[in-house]
C-alpha cells in the first residue's frame, strides 16, 4: 500500500522582527506589581511567552505579530494599565489585495506550520471583491468522519498534469487498443512559480526548489535561470521557453518531466520539435489573460492539439491584463472551463491558474471555478519574510536581506506554509463531503456566488446592480 502523503512541518522562527498589527502600551509606573499572576502569563495563546523576538530585549513598542486579538489581557488587567494600538508600520505594507493581514498570516503559517486562528473571530465584511464574493458549501461539516487532518479519513489532494485519453478501447485479447501516455501526477494542486519581481538571488531560487522537491511539487522557472548546478532539481523544474529559444536548452529538456512554452500564434508547430527532444515530455502552454482577447476560444483551439496542460496567467491581484475594467480570475476560469466542456475536450486537458492566489481558501475556490490546480509566486517570497515593500524595484536594499537567506531555512518556511495551506484545504474538502481535490473541479454547486444570490433575491425588489462589486 502506498504511503499516505503528508507534509511534515518544523517551526522556523523569523530572522527579523515581523511587522505586527499591534503594539503594546503599558503605563508601568501604575503597575501594582503585587498581582498573584500577571495577565501576560494568563494569555491563552502564550503570546508573551512565545513572541520570540521582543521578550529578551523588552524593546518598546512590542510588535506582537502572533496576537490573536482576543484582548483578554486588556480586559483582565486589574489596574487597567495595559492597552494595544495598531502599529503604524503595519498599515504601510502590502497593497489593497496583498493586505497586511494576508502578509501577517502568511508569516505566521511559515513560522509555525499551523493554521492561523483569531481569538476575536472574523470581524470583516461578509462580501468583498474577487474570491471574497464567493463562499463554499460546508454542509458536511457536521459529519465527524470527514476529517482529513486527524487521519480518520484520507482525502486525496493529487492532480494530474499529463493529458488523459478521450476514450479507451480494447483489442480482442483484452489489451488496450489505444496508446496511453505515462501519467504525470502532482500530490498537491499547488505548483510554484518564479516570482516576477523581488530579490531573486540564487539562494532564494534554491530555497523554492528545495521546498518543491521535499513536498513533491514542481516549479515554473525561466529556462535561462536554470544554472548548471540547479540541474539536480530537474524533476522539480518546469522550464519556461518560447518558440524562438527552446532549442538553446536541449540538456535541460532531456532531464525534466514537463515544459511550458509561451503561447504565440503558430505555437503548435513547435510541439513536435519538443517531443523529438524528449518523447515523454509533458507539454504546457502558457497563456496571458489579456483584455480584448478571446482566451476561452484560444484555450479550446489549444486543447485540440497534442498538449497536456494550459497555464493561464492573471496579474498579481488576480485580474486580466491591459484593461481599465479588468475581470477577476474566477470569472475568466469559469468561461474557459465551460468553453472546454462545450468543445468536449475538458476531460483530456488540465488547467493551472496563476494570479491572485494568496490564501489557502483561494486554491479550493479556483478549483471550483474550473482549474485543476494553481501556481503561486509571491506567497513564496512572503513565506521567507518578504514585506512586499517594493524597495527592490527601486534598487534599494531588502529590509530582510533575502539575498543572504540560508536555503535550508528558506525551504523550511515554504514547507511550513504549504503544510498549513494543505490542512486548510483538507478541512474545506472534508466539510464539503469530498474525498479528493479532483472531485471539486468545476463543482459550482459546492459554492455560493454573491452576484447570483443578489440577482435572485434582491434584483426582483430593488432592480439590477449597475456597478459591479469588484469595481465599486
Amino acid at each position: 500500500m502506498p504511503q499516505k502523503y503528508a507534509i511534515h512541518t518544523k517551526a522556523a522562527p523569523p530572522r527579523f522582527y515581523p511587522v505586527g498589527k499591534y503594539a503594546t502600551i503599558e503605563f508601568r509606573e501604575n503597575c501594582a506589581g503585587s498581582c498573584k499572576e500577571c495577565v501576560k502569563k494568563k494569555c491563552v495563546y502564550d503570546i508573551f511567552k512565545d513572541n520570540y523576538l521582543h521578550m529578551s530585549k523588552m524593546e518598546e513598542p512590542e510588535y506582537l505579530y502572533t496576537c490573536n486579538s482576543c484582548f483578554r489581557c486588556i480586559q483582565e488587567c486589574t489596574k487597567g494599565i495595559f492597552s494595544r494600538v495598531v502599529n503604524p508600520e503595519y498599515r504601510e505594507i502590502g497593497d489593497d489585495y496583498w493586505t497586511p493581514d494576508v502578509l501577517n498570516r502568511t508569516w505566521y503559517q511559515a513560522h509555525t506550520g499551523s493554521i492561523p486562528v483569531s481569538g476575536a473571530g472574523y470581524r470583516g465584511p461578509f462580501v468583498g471583491k474577487g474570491f471574497d464574493s464567493m463562499w463554499t458549501d460546508m454542509s458536511e461539516i457536521v459529519r465527524p468522519t470527514r476529517d482529513g487532518i486527524h487521519g480518520r479519513e484520507y482525502i486525496n489532494t493529487c492532480i494530474e498534469l499529463s493529458r488523459r485519453p478521450e476514450r479507451l478501447s480494447f483489442k480482442a485479447d483484452g489489451s488496450l487498443g489505444v496508446p496511453v501516455k505515462p501519467i504525470l501526477e502532482n500530490p498537491l494542486p499547488i505548483l510554484f512559480q518564479q516570482p516576477e519581481f523581488g530579490v531573486l538571488s540564487k539562494k532564494v531560487l534554491i530555497s523554492m526548489l528545495k521546498a518543491a522537491r521535499t513536498i513533491g511539487t514542481k516549479m515554473f522557472v525561466d529556462a535561462a535561470d536554470v544554472y548548471e548546478d540547479l540541474m539536480s532539481y530537474g524533476p522539480s523544474i518546469i522550464p519556461l521557453v518560447n518558440k524562438d529559444n527552446y532549442q538553446n536548452y536541449p540538456n535541460l529538456l532531456k532531464c525534466v518531466d514537463m515544459v511550458e512554452i509561451e503561447y504565440e500564434p503558430g505555437v503548435g508547430k513547435t510541439i513536435n520539435s519538443l517531443k523529438a527532444m524528449n518523447e515523454n515530455l509533458v507539454i504546457c502552454i502558457g497563456l496571458t489573460l489579456t483584455a480584448g482577447t478571446d482566451y476561452a476560444g484560444i484555450c479550446v483551439d489549444l486543447s485540440k492539439m497534442d498538449i497536456d496542460t494550459l497555464h493561464v496567467y492573471a496579474n498579481a491581484q488576480g485580474r486580466e491584463f491591459e484593461s481599465d475594467n479588468p475581470r477577476f480570475i474566477k470569472d475568466m476560469l469559469r468561461d474557459i472551463h465551460l468553453a472546454l466542456i462545450g468543445a468536449a475536450t475538458r476531460q483530456q486537458i488540465n488547467i493551472i491558474a496563476s494570479g491572485g492566489i494568496c490564501m489557502a481558501e483561494h486554491v479550493n475556490k479556483a478549483i471550483i471555478c474550473g482549474a485543476d490546480g494553481v501556481a503561486i509566486d509571491r506567497s513564496l517570497l512572503v513565506a521567507m519574510e518578504c514585506r512586499l515593500c517594493d524597495r527592490c524595484r527601486k534598487g534599494l536594499s531588502c529590509p530582510v536581506e533575502l539575498e543572504t537567506i540560508d536555503p535550508d531555512y528558506g525551504s523550511n518556511r515554504i514547507i511550513n506554509l504549504m503544510g498549513a495551506w494543505r490542512n486548510q484545504m483538507l478541512e474545506m474538502l472534508g466539510a464539503m463531503g469530498l474525498r479528493e481535490a479532483r472531485r471539486l473541479r468545476g463543482e459550482v454547486g459546492r459554492s455560493m456566488w454573491f452576484e447570483d444570490l443578489e440577482r435572485e433575491n434582491f434584483a426582483p425588489i430593488f432592480g439590477e446592480r449597475k456597478v459591479s462589486i469588484d469595481v465599486g
